[in-house]
């Protein structure tokens, strides 16, 4: 599979909602660099990072365009999501279903066909100011 067909492949994974299957096209080291926090290395961070965010936030992407570098091993995407704010995270304002439009973009580095690593962007207060703290 090559580099957009992956990243496609991940995100159509995330808008269907099935985390388990994201999890198949990650490579067993990876590394998830987050907009906010530490960087998590690992299935099973990456798979304990989804399982928070399930709990507290539904998002569906849009617009998406996906772009790879010629040798295919990197790769970005960029996005719009389209979220609502279910419970409430930790530092973060009191969640009640607010909902929220907010640009964002991933970079990819790919291994043995794999992603091994997601570093995600988006506009932390932007998002703050939309759910209305």
């Amino acid at each position: 599979m090559d580099a957009k067909t992956l990243i496609a492949a991940y995100y159509d994974a995330f808008n269907a909602g099935r985390t388990d299957e994201m999890l198949g096209y990650l490579h067993d080291d990876v590394e998830h660099h987050v907009n906010q926090g530490p960087i998590r290395r690992g299935k099973a961070a990456f798979a304990e990072f989804n399982a928070h965010m399930t709990r507290s936030y539904r998002e569906k992407l849009t617009d998406m365009v996906i772009m790879a570098s010629e040798a295919g091993d990197r790769a970005a995407a960029e996005f719009v999501v389209n979220g609502s704010y279910l419970a409430t995270d930790d530092g973060l304002p009191e969640a009640q279903g607010q909902t929220y439009v907010l640009p964002a973009g991933a970079f990819f580095a790919i291994r043995d066909g794999k992603i091994a690593r997601v570093t995600t962007y988006y506009n932390l207060a932007d998002w703050t100011r939309q759910v209305g703290a």
